[in-house]
């Protein structure tokens, strides 16, 4: 039997915790015999997570040890924002799972679990990018890739924000029992078996707030001329300063150089203009200042990991 054993806390967010129970719960042994056994495990019979729903837990955490897989899904927000600690009884009892063979899955923030558990040193990780700084400045042990859905290391797996939880699970199955089986899972929960790019395409770029009071109406005269060849000597004369000068400054505010700077910001516009227009992808090129098409699609997909052409279809309004 392929135990999955989810480890419950309270307050914990409600997705992460259903998303577990509807790849893993539902017994489908029309397309594995057997299925996976699904145990919610806490220390206490009863848990409540956000918005006051409870979840019963028929196993204590001391469970997860004779699990085959253990489930880790979203932390309490208090544990990643306001720097309330996780619960020692679940790291301990991670780590104790972990000892014993167990494969170990978070979702989204559950990598902050992991982390405090020790299991992240040394190994690259997915969190969800809104919190991908604070985990790294907590535990810089952890290579965090903020960039990515998941990130498979063997023994220990790692999702990124929300629905990323989804494609982990479902990688998960695909592992385990092949990919028919993940293909139809995906049919049944009306979602595709597999998504192209990473979280990088669902992550909002504006420009850099900064106390430089020279650079920064430069930094917005730029983003209004982003169609426009644009250089660091023409953005230094702006400032009023000489080109050294401006790329030092603009460092430090940035922490990036223009040119690369200036390419982020192309991206964002022609993120933008596809999602708001239909412009042919040429045209998107030029307005955005990447100019051809070719040229559009390959600082895209290099910068978000997925097509314009796919971008569009995901996030068209």
């Amino acid at each position: 039997m392929r135990t999955v054993a989810v480890a419950l806390v309270d307050d914990m967010p409600l997705f992460e915790l259903a998303i577990a129970a509807e790849v893993f719960g539902p017994s489908q042994t029309d397309l594995a015999d057997p299925w996976y056994e699904l145990r919610f495990c806490a220390e206490k019979p009863e848990t409540r997570t956000e918005f006051g729903f409870r979840q019963h837990a028929s196993h204590g955490l001391d469970a997860l040890r004779d699990a085959d897989t253990v489930l880790v899904p979203a932390l309490p927000y208090a544990c990643v924002q306001t720097g309330q600690p996780i619960p020692v009884p679940l790291v301990n009892a991670v780590q104790e799972a972990a000892a014993q063979g167990a494969r170990i899955v978070s979702l989204c923030t559950g990598a902050f679990a992991l982390a405090a558990a020790g299991l992240l040193d040394g190994r690259r990780a997915a969190t969800h990018w809104m919190y991908a700084a604070a985990l790294a400045m907590l535990h810089p042990r952890v290579e965090v890739d903020a960039s990515v859905l998941y990130v498979d290391d063997g023994q220990v797996l790692t999702s990124a924000g929300r629905s990323a939880g989804i494609d982990l699970c479902l990688h998960v199955v695909r592992s385990d029992l092949g990919a028919h089986v993940a293909n139809e899972v995906a049919r049944r929960m009306v979602l595709p078996a597999h998504r192209g790019g990473g979280q990088a395409q669902y992550v909002s770029a504006t420009v850099p707030e900064t106390d430089d009071a020279g650079l920064g109406p430069v930094l917005h005269w730029a983003t209004r001329n982003l169609d426009q060849p644009l250089t660091v000597e023409q953005l230094a004369r702006r400032a009023g300063v000489s080109p050294r000068t401006f790329v030092r400054r603009f460092h430090e505010a940035t922490g990036t150089t223009p040119l690369q700077w200036l390419l982020d910001q192309r991206v964002l516009r022609a993120r933008s203009l596809l999602e708001s227009t239909d412009l042919p992808i040429g045209l998107i090129g030029e307005r955005s200042g990447l100019g051809s098409a070719a040229n559009l699609r390959r600082h895209f997909t290099l910068r978000l990991g997925t097509a314009p052409t796919d971008y569009r279809r995901a996030f068209r309004g």
